[in-house]
């Protein structure tokens, strides 16, 4: 009788660790339990390791809770920018980003295409437009990949950029928004988001939330 108890109870964690995917937990500085993700994640959910408060100057405070990166509301940019390697060509980025405050854009993400710079721009000039910042020195707001959307405060949003060395595609919740054949064009940023290459995220007068913040290498 007092050997089948423990084996019960061996068989039960057993399954507890199969029903969660046998994904290690740990806890957050708040006692929340945040899962480990692997290393195809740039966030870790507890801290900014590997990334660096982008010195924007008048920018807004910057730190984790939650599981989330907090990018507070500043006098124009607020953001982070990734330290170690990062691709420049035929990747993947996913992360889910929302607007807590602020009317202006909640994820510009400043990415490398091949050798060149280049910025998505979620939600900016006055909180609708979506685009690629910029294409022959022409704006999201002005050029061909500019499209429209309502984004609501406090809600998440699915974000999916890929990065070939033809084409830039960017998808939010499953809806392709930029879909850019680059040919002869030339890509660069705006000096704003300089300090956030060769990968950042970053917010203009703001609050964003960021989680999940995943980067994948992809065939050709």
């Amino acid at each position: 009788m007092n050997t089948v108890r423990p084996l019960i109870l061996i068989i039960l964690s057993t399954l507890l660790m199969c029903c969660s995917g046998g994904q290690k937990k740990d806890k957050g500085p708040q006692g929340e339990v945040i899962p480990v993700k692997d290393s195809s994640y740039l966030f870790n959910g507890t801290d900014l390791d590997g990334w660096e408060i982008t010195n924007f100057g008048p920018q807004g405070p910057v730190y984790v809770s939650g599981g989330e990166i907090i990018l507070g509301v500043g006098e124009g940019c607020t953001g982070i920018t990734w330290k170690k390697e990062f691709p420049s060509v035929n990747y993947k980025v996913t992360l889910e980003a929302k607007r807590v405050t602020g009317n202006d854009f909640f994820c510009g993400m400043t990415f490398p295409a091949g050798i060149d710079p280049c910025s998505l721009i979620v939600g900016g000039w006055g909180g609708t437009v979506v685009g690629l910042s910029s294409i022959n020195g022409r704006d999201a707001s002005e050029n061909e990949t500019t499209t429209y959307m309502v984004f609501d405060r406090d809600k998440w949003y699915r974000i999916c950029l890929i990065v070939k060395s033809d084409t830039i595609r960017a998808l939010i919740d499953d809806k392709v928004v930029v879909d850019f054949a680059r040919g002869n064009k030339i890509l660069s940023i705006r000096p704003e988001v300089e300090l956030s290459r060769p990968f950042g995220i970053a917010s203009w007068n703001t609050t964003a939330a960021l989680k999940n913040i995943r980067v994948e290498r992809i065939e050709k």
